[in-house]
């Protein structure tokens, strides 16, 4: 039987590492994993930074809820989440790898164990 697909997020900075800020992130990347690695590594604008002050909590955490569903998201790679958002993750099914830093693309692989 195939393993089941595996969607990873993590927000990014400019210079393609780990931006420890999850819920005000101004970039992620979404990514597949594949058996040698990571497939796809597409990058969106999604400003939460800029929005996360101009909403209540719950309506920030129901857009970024979204944009996960919309693309199927298994995997969530991050510095830290706060307890809200944690408790949403959760509720979602989504798999949380936290203490990641660095370089991105080695933070995923690391976090999901496909170095």
């Amino acid at each position: 039987m195939p393993e089941p697909k595996r969607v990873v997020c993590v927000p990014v900075d400019a210079q393609g590492r780990v931006d420890p800020r999850w819920g005000r992130a101004r970039t992620v990347a979404v990514a597949e994993v594949i058996a040698s690695g990571l497939g796809d590594w597409v990058t969106y604008p999604v400003e939460w930074d800029r929005r996360h002050d101009l909403q209540t909590e719950g309506r920030h955490h129901a857009e970024i809820a979204r944009f996960l569903q919309d693309h199927a998201v298994t995997d969530v790679v991050v510095d830290h989440v706060g307890e809200g958002m944690a408790r949403m993750l959760a509720r979602m099914g989504i798999r949380v790898h936290t203490s990641a830093s660095g370089d991105a693309k080695t933070a995923v692989l690391r976090a999901l164990a496909v170095l």
